[in-house]
């Protein structure tokens, strides 16, 4: 593994929720990201977003762990789950919110 797999990896564990995106948490840089930015915003958990663009090796990295190929690509508790688009059809059907509860030991 790799230096730069074992710092994702130490990211993901350490914040319940890690948005890897374009930009940053104050200065997003592409609709997505504030998009994600939003829909995390507005449940009230504290999260972190990574910028990928100041990084294209760990922008690299995260598609080959993920078999994902855009940004954003969002981690919660540990687990891969995509972008806002998966994140919406989950907060439809009222998975998003006990799921944070139960990351954040509100369950």
């Amino acid at each position: 593994m790799s230096a730069i797999e074992d710092e994702i990896k130490s990211e993901i564990a350490e914040h319940k929720i890690i948005i890897y995106g374009k930009g940053t948490k104050a200065a997003p840089q592409c609709g997505f990201t504030v998009e994600t930015i939003q829909f995390f915003n507005k449940y009230g958990y504290p999260f972190e977003v990574v910028n990928c663009l100041e990084n294209m090796q760990k922008r690299e990295a995260l598609s080959q762990m993920t078999n994902w190929p855009t940004l954003p690509k969002v981690f919660i508790n540990g687990d891969f789950y995509g972008d806002t688009d998966i994140l919406d059809e989950m907060e439809t059907k009222g998975e998003v919110e006990p799921l944070l509860k139960k990351a954040f030991g509100d369950a």
